[in-house]
């Protein structure tokens, strides 16, 4: 993809969405830098850049913690000596974490901070150690992941699609207070992607289920988004800013 070769993007994140993006961003020359709170998933996703043919570096850290960011955002500057876009896509979706994650009357308040920690707190941490490199080198490029399950209004996850929603509200935020100052702020919000990841927690006749009230023919694969989040980052999504662009085979169909 062009409008990508010798930018610096990091990564707050790993898994099979973030591998793919990093495959492609790794093709069109640029340099990523990964991290996740799993080493040997900020591993295979920098492995995925360096196959393609780029660069990376891998790390583990959570975002939920400052110092970790911090180590973060100085691992791509020693490295490279600058930022020019920041790929949000952690979450706070082990197993055990999303069956925790009921609904309002159930909920206990830990599982509810675990998820602000990490699906919110943690994106503000990443984007205040990161946008004033971006500013420095003269711009940059923002991606969060948000998730369709912010409009489709669930019986369960309410910690989930709260923190999603609220990334939204985030993304403008960076978007209309930075961008006279080239820094562009988008948000993509993925539909249900079969990442291994879900196809080893998602008993089949749910996909299937899925795939019943989906306009698509089919569920989305990680390299969907992948293709769109390269998309934002690059000089080609220049004129694109505050926006959630659903990626999800027509299941919100928003205007």
């Amino acid at each position: 993809m062009d409008g990508l070769k010798g930018k610096v993007i990091v990564f707050a994140g790993a898994g099979g969405i973030a591998a793919s993006t990093a495959r492609i961003l790794g093709s069109s020359g640029a340099h990523v830098v990964v991290g996740d709170i799993l080493q040997e998933s900020a591993d295979r996703t920098a492995q995925a850049a360096i196959n393609a043919g780029g660069s990376a570096v891998a790390l583990s850290g959570d975002i939920s913690i400052e110092s970790d960011v911090i180590a973060l955002v100085s691992a791509a500057l020693d490295r490279y000596g600058r930022i020019d876009g920041l790929f949000n896509v952690a979450a706070n979706i082990t197993p055990t974490e999303v069956e925790k994650d009921t609904d309002v009357v159930d909920i206990e308040l830990a599982t509810w901070q675990r998820s602000l920690d990490v699906n919110l707190t943690g994106y503000l941490l990443t984007l205040k150690h990161t946008l004033p490199h971006m500013l420095t080198a003269g711009g940059g490029s923002v991606v969060n992941t948000m998730s369709g399950a912010v409009y489709a209004g669930m019986e369960d996850k309410v910690a989930y699609a709260a923190t999603k929603a609220g990334v939204g509200a985030l993304t403008r935020h960076v978007a209309r207070r930075f961008g006279k100052q080239r820094i562009r702020a988008n948000a993509i919000a993925p539909g249900m992607v079969l990442t291994d990841q879900t196809r080893a927690n998602l008993p089949e006749e749910y996909q299937q289920l899925i795939l019943q009230a989906t306009p698509s023919h089919r569920l989305g694969q990680p390299a969907d988004i992948g293709a769109n989040v390269a998309f934002l980052l690059s000089d080609q999504a220049e004129w694109v800013t505050g926006q959630t662009l659903c990626v999800d085979g027509g299941t919100t169909m928003r205007t």
